[in-house]
């Protein structure tokens, strides 16, 4: 894998802000992973989801910052209701944030991540999308589309040493390192243990003799970056479906690899979110989505086969 220079400049503003929020906020979740001080909040708009102080400074950090950069856009953040910024009565952009995703696990020092997508209604699709690991190496997975509109992935590590993303898994499904967010006993865990058929087939030993499927666990955004990166072979969402801030910018950045996202039903999940009216963006907060996401479509299709 060749570092690279020339990740689109936009993009890269984009990603040098959310790598600027990282910095700012490291030091407030590593003092409330030692004190206990978590800072948790009542959620009125997700009753079943954690949320702290640091997700509503985040949801407010970005909006300041992101508006000098892009003037005008829609401002969707799971934090609030979508607002218009600027003096577009009607702009183009459409910005999806997740502040602080995995945020119960993130107040504790474990994981962290971070989403900020641009989205153009006009290309109906995103167009640039950045996923932000607070605490690790590689620390942000970028997803860009250049002055050929030819999308294209990026990793960023900690130090800036930048490497494209591109695709060239050809694992099968006894092969694979396989995620799935199963944090949650009742609604997602459980489900998954009794996924007899695909359990077996990971089970499956090689012309060796050993069994090298394995079972995971991801969150987000960051579990298909996972997979865009060549880290894990693939994620898969049956149970209850992810909401669009935390499929959409890891879905863009996995397509701009190579990889490919489909529905249960074996059908490719389209990149057009329907944002075509601001009515529309509040409608699509609401929406999940369950699906099987992969480095190779060939595999992708082997694990629908497979999920009951």
């Amino acid at each position: 894998m060749e570092q690279v220079k020339d990740i689109p400049a936009l993009a890269n503003q984009i990603a040098e802000t959310v790598r600027g929020v990282m910095l700012d906020l490291r030091p407030r979740l590593i003092h409330a992973a030692l004190t206990g001080e978590r800072g948790e909040s009542e959620n009125l708009r997700h009753e079943d989801n954690f949320l702290s102080e640091h997700d509503l400074w985040m949801h407010r950090r970005y909006r300041e910052l992101l508006t000098p950069i892009l003037g005008s856009f829609v401002y969707a953040s799971e934090e609030a209701e979508p607002e218009v910024i600027g003096d577009d009565s009607d702009p183009d952009l459409c910005v999806l944030v997740d502040p602080l995703d995995t945020s119960e696990l993130a107040v504790r020092g474990l994981l962290g991540y971070t989403h900020v997508m641009v989205y153009s209604r006009a290309a109906a699709q995103p167009v640039i999308a950045v996923v932000g690991d607070i605490f690790h190496h590689l620390q942000l997975y970028v997803g860009a589309r250049d002055d050929q509109g030819v999308d294209r992935a990026f990793v960023i590590t900690a130090d800036s040493q930048a490497y494209e993303l591109k695709q060239r898994s050809k694992k099968t499904l006894p092969e694979s390192l396989v995620t799935n967010f199963l944090m949650r006993p009742g609604e997602r865990f459980i489900p998954l243990s009794r996924q007899n058929q695909l359990m077996q087939a990971l089970d499956t030993p090689g012309s060796d003799g050993k069994s090298r499927g394995r079972i995971g666990v991801d969150f987000g955004s960051v579990s298909l970056c996972h997979v865009a990166a060549g880290m894990t072979e693939s994620v898969i969402e049956f149970a209850k479906g992810f909401a669009v801030w935390d499929l959409a910018p890891g879905h863009y950045i996995l397509h701009a690899s190579g990889g490919t996202v489909l529905d249960l039903e074996g059908k490719p999940v389209p990149l057009d979110y329907g944002f075509d009216t601001f009515s529309e963006v509040a409608k699509a907060m609401d929406r999940r989505q369950r699906f099987v996401a992969a480095g190779n479509l060939d595999l992708a299709k082997e694990i629908v086969s497979a999920l009951e």
